[in-house]
């Protein structure tokens, strides 16, 4: 499966070197050692756009794929996603504060000013946004022993959160714009500074969830028969918690809410191979990176020059691969 996953990796990576606003094309391929000709134009483009938008999108999916099947390891859930512990209301709330703190400051030091301010804040908000509530969901449960207190913990801070959120909005209108976009998900903001962030922070998590993926694999076995095993189950289980935040968090503020390829991810890995959860944590990203990629090409692509919001795609898909995969289990039961 991972050299399945490498083909068709490589495979997007060409077509998302290719697809533009105007269609796809190759002429690019030429235009490295050409002057003056629309080749080399093109091969610009290719350089500042569409290269660090499809790494980035490849990067983005991989820490979704990873934070969803970490999700889905502890909780001993299939439905489990990277989203569950408040780091999307978090996300969501950091946004629209800076966007209204922006449309303030605009009337005194200038538009130009706070829109330039805006693209450097809008990173740093939303990324502390998906930490901050991670955390106060960490405080609601006291800790990780208990995983559907955490659950639970998590989706009362989401609820708490989003109203927050509501409210400033009702507050100062101008940011409902910028955050119906933050939450629809997009990868054409990406460049290779994000990139480089996405890479940073995916490279790390990954060696460092596959360190601590014989807890999964215990957790598996019921929460008596792990600790038996003699496992320091608290300090993995906090630390994959953190890792989970970390991916969501970085993921989330460089392309915004892209919805279900953390949960689907894990889903398709396990349809075609039956492994622990080291390579399940690996092929899941790998997994993740390729469905974000594939959603990337197509939304730039069925409606060129006009470009679909990636979340949007992905979130129609997902949701009919679940429905598919629900009916056909029913099937099985009856």
């Amino acid at each position: 499966m991972a050299l399945a996953l490498a083909g068709l990796a490589g495979l997007l990576v060409l077509c998302g070197l290719a697809a533009g606003s105007e269609g796809w094309s190759l002429q690019w391929l030429g235009g490295w050692a050409a002057v003056d000709n629309p080749a080399a134009a093109e091969w610009a483009l290719v350089l500042d756009i569409r290269a660090p938008r499809t790494l980035g999108a490849l990067l983005t999916g991989g820490l979704l794929g990873l934070a969803g099947a970490i999700a889905q390891g502890l909780f001993r859930n299939p439905l489990a996603d990277p989203y569950l512990l408040g780091s999307a209301a978090g996300a969501g709330l950091g946004v629209v504060l800076v966007l209204a703190a922006g449309g303030a400051l605009g009337h005194y030091i200038g538009l130009a000013t706070a829109s330039s301010l805006l693209r450097v804040g809008l990173v740093g908000a939303a990324f502390a946004g998906a930490v901050l509530g991670v955390l106060l969901t960490l405080l609601l449960a006291r800790g990780t022993g208990r995983p559907m207190v955490l659950l639970l913990a998590g989706v009362v801070v989401g609820i708490l959160l989003s109203s927050v959120s509501e409210l400033v909005t009702l507050v100062s209108p101008e940011a409902l714009r910028g955050k119906q976009i933050f939450m629809l998900g997009s990868t054409s903001f990406l460049g290779w500074p994000g990139s480089a962030v996405l890479g940073g922070v995916l490279l790390p998590a990954a060696v460092l969830a596959w360190r601590y993926a014989r807890a999964l694999d215990a957790l598996v076995l019921g929460e008596d028969s792990a600790a038996s095993l003699g496992l320091p189950l608290r300090r993995a289980r906090l630390l994959l918690v953190l890792l989970m935040a970390l991916a969501t968090g970085t993921a989330v503020a460089q392309a915004g809410l892209v919805a279900f390829v953390g949960l689907v991810a894990p889903h398709l890995v396990r349809r075609v191979v039956v492994v622990t959860h080291g390579p399940l944590l690996l092929l899941s990203a790998a997994a993740g990176g390729v469905l974000l990629l594939a959603a990337d090409v197509a939304a730039r692509s069925v409606m060129a020059p006009q470009e679909l919001p990636v979340g949007v795609l992905t979130a129609v898909l997902g949701g009919v691969y679940l429905m598919v995969l629900l009916r056909h289990r029913q099937r099985g039961l009856l």
